[in-house]
């Protein structure tokens, strides 16, 4: 009977999460183009219109172009960078259909994507179908935004798992060819690539790079080599340290929409007159230090756990290292949206399964509770606090949840319980 109820209650949350984001997100996306999208569809027209794709970082000349295809919106940031040139070419099979068109196919990919995401990682974990869609729709706000904005980064993400289970089914070609198809456009999945190559999982990583290697050809092929050039000497390095403006009202480094520790320590040491003027001190130094600190010793940290998972021997060491590296990577990042957290569906999937399965139930339910306060974070009340001297740290509920979502799961790697061996099937195994 407690196994009835159990089942109940987890099928009407899953309904009830369902129709959240079906209410909030895919409606919406299929109703309206709002923030993002515009950026993606103007520049694949850009390419199918043999305009001069040399000119994709030319801020004024881009904004021209959206404005000519009736994209304009506030809320648009009228600008191509910091995207790298093949992104480009992501929407150019839909570039032909009217915008709202070409928006509700995007929107239809996500959706069956999501779905294949939940299958996949029940098959991954041995979860209930049921259980792992609670799961990934306990993303919650990530979800919307990914859908409202047109964003592929559950496209990104679903590849990511598709490609963690090949590589447990012995595909290791075709695992690396899902990891690195995306990553041209977005940056994620080449933690993954790197982690293999640290294991000498040579398949996967050729895999990758040559996926990779080969978009590079087509994208130089398609769009030429100057604006590739560009993004090379003037975008990419100001991307990677932070040092970009995405939109009007959210300009980096002085917003806590991208919650990060660069924005962090900004807003609290570095005076602007316009952009902050209320830091908590006016120490631009101490903001360089404090971001340098901070990322070296949560980078020692994941370090350390790593090599004490690779003690445990390369299979059973896979899937909490991907899972930290997965939120590592979303920690140091320069700067971090919100829809961008749907990446860590196999990461904190892989790192609760291992917690579980470990005897970390206490600290797998920690890990949980921590993903689902940060779908669903409430950021009105949150945001009111930013650039208003120590208090500014309220505003970054999402960082310290990660950052305390990463603590646990490090300290229980590299401090296991004494008491519990790792099971048999902690996890998957290639081949099983």
């Amino acid at each position: 009977m407690s196994r009835f109820f159990r089942g109940t209650w987890t099928a009407l949350i899953l309904v009830a999460l369902a129709a959240y984001v079906l209410v909030k997100g895919i409606v919406p996306a299929l109703s309206a183009i709002d923030a993002d999208f515009p950026g993606y569809f103007t520049s694949a027209r850009i390419v199918i219109d043999g305009q001069d794709t040399g000119r994709l970082y030319d801020d004024d000349w881009f904004r021209e172009q959206i404005r000519r295809y009736k994209l304009e919106s506030a809320q648009n940031p009228g600008k191509f960078a910091p995207f790298p040139p093949p992104t480009a070419l992501l929407l150019v099979p839909l570039a032909r259909c009217e915008p709202l068109t070409a928006l509700r196919i995007l929107t239809a990919v996500s959706v069956l994507c999501l779905i294949g995401s939940i299958f996949l990682l029940a098959r991954i974990l041995a979860w209930h179908p049921v259980d792992a869609g609670v799961y990934v729709l306990s993303s919650g706000v990530a979800i919307l935004g990914t859908l409202r904005c047109g964003q592929p980064y559950i496209v990104v993400s679903t590849f990511c798992i598709l490609g963690y289970w090949l590589y447990l089914k012995r595909r290791p070609w075709l695992a690396g060819a899902c990891f690195g198809l995306f990553a041209p456009i977005k940056y994620f999945p080449v933690i993954f690539l790197i982690y293999f190559a640290w294991r000498r999982q040579w398949r996967v990583l050729l895999g990758g790079v040559g996926t990779i290697g080969g978009i590079a050809l087509v994208s130089i092929g398609v769009l030429g080599w100057k604006v590739h050039q560009v993004f090379l000497l003037s975008v990419l390095g100001n991307h990677l340290m932070g040092r970009l403006s995405l939109r009007a009202a959210h300009t980096v480094p002085f917003t806590a929409v991208y919650q990060s520790i660069d924005t962090l320590f900004n807003r609290l040491f570095v005076f602007d007159p316009a952009r902050n003027p209320q830091p908590l001190w006016a120490a631009p130094l101490l903001a360089s230090i404090g971001i340098f600190v901070a990322k070296a010793s949560i980078l020692l940290v994941a370090v350390a756990a790593l090599a004490k998972l690779a003690r445990q021997g390369a299979v059973r060491a896979a899937a909490p290292s991907i899972g930290i590296l997965g939120i590592l990577l979303l920690l140091i990042a320069p700067a971090t949206a919100t829809y961008m957290c749907v990446l860590l569906w196999l990461p904190v999937a892989l790192l609760i399964n291992y917690l579980l399965m470990n005897g970390e139930r206490a600290s797998a339910y920690f890990v949980a509770a921590c993903y689902v306060l940060i779908g669903f974070i409430p950021y009105r009340y949150t945001y009111p606090f930013e650039g208003r001297g120590g208090l500014t740290v309220l505003a970054y509920p999402r960082l310290f949840i990660l950052l305390a979502m990463f603590a646990g799961c490090v300290w229980c790697i590299v401090y296991p319980r004494k008491s519990e061996q790792p099971a048999a099937s902690a996890v998957p195994v290639p081949g099983r």
